[in-house]
């Protein structure tokens, strides 16, 4: 194992077909395992993982594809790739009854998860996932060709580029938001985008464990609006749903404080 700037632990698990890198902050809490969004990496939980740390162990861990994990193989990242891969990842370190946490496709993994491993989650936070229909495999190639052009560009970038686009993109995002923001689009692989054919819903209504759902304002690019909030607490009695004031897709990195608060009241309850 290595060291990272914040003096945690780092190390590498294998998975079907390759391995994922991760950090750990360590201590006797509870377990937290930490899967981030589409193109970041698991440092860009740092600044949450701090503020916890504490109190839980917290893994941050890298997805296929991104940071210092494996690539996907030549066909791209499978649909049941992402949430059997953070089940392995559990076992491997030799976990269970987690506290799984998931942002945006790493909320979506995490709730595979859950569904399809429910032994191995204790509770789960699902931070602002796309609850959006399916495509059909026009769209996918399409939405593939698009991510595949995007990688490229953001990995032309010099870091003041880099910089300078997530200011302008986010510009309520706090200064130590941006490093790991930037590192990690060096990282990602272009074929890095799970393309999930499955609706939502199933998922949803398959998890057992307490389950919190935080997401932001529609307006300012929230993947979950009103209606979508309101089936999934419809699907399972288990799930309460939050939206956090001035935020949009990235809530905690928008509204830190409020996501703080809101994820401590519910670890809180457990």
């Amino acid at each position: 194992m290595v060291t990272n700037r914040l003096d945690w632990p780092s190390g590498e698990i294998e998975v079907t077909g390759g391995r994922l890198a991760y950090h750990r902050t360590g201590g006797g809490g509870p377990a937290i395992v930490l899967s981030h969004g589409l193109t970041d990496n698991g440092l860009c939980w740092a600044r949450l993982a701090e503020a916890l740390s504490p109190d839980f162990d917290l893994i941050l861990l890298d997805a296929r594809g991104h940071g210092a994990s494996s690539p996907p193989g030549n066909e791209g990242i499978a649909p049941e790739t992402p949430g059997r891969d953070l089940a392995e990842a559990i076992k491997g370190l030799g976990l269970s009854r987690v506290i799984a946490m998931g942002h945006s496709m790493g909320a979506r993994a995490t709730a595979a998860c859950a569904a399809g491993d429910p032994d191995l989650i204790r509770a789960v936070v699902l931070e602002d996932p796309p609850l959006v229909p399916p495509m059909d495999a026009e769209a996918a190639a399409k939405r593939l060709a698009r991510f595949r052009e995007q990688v490229e560009q953001l990995r032309a970038m010099t870091d003041a580029e880099l910089l300078a686009l997530g200011r302008r993109q986010s510009p309520a995002w706090e200064n130590q938001e941006y490093p790991a923001w930037i590192a990690s689009k060096r990282q990602v692989a272009h074929n890095a985008l799970p393309i999930l054919p499955t609706p939502w819903q199933e998922d949803i209504r398959r998890i057992r464990a307490p389950t919190l759902l935080i997401h932001g304002d529609a307006g300012r690019g929230s993947m979950v609006g009103a209606a979508e909030a309101r089936e999934a607490r419809d699907l399972n009695r288990d799930l309460r749903a939050l939206r956090i004031e001035g935020a949009g897709h990235n809530v905690r990195r928008e509204n830190f404080p409020a996501f703080l608060l809101a994820v401590r009241s519910f670890l809180g309850e457990l």
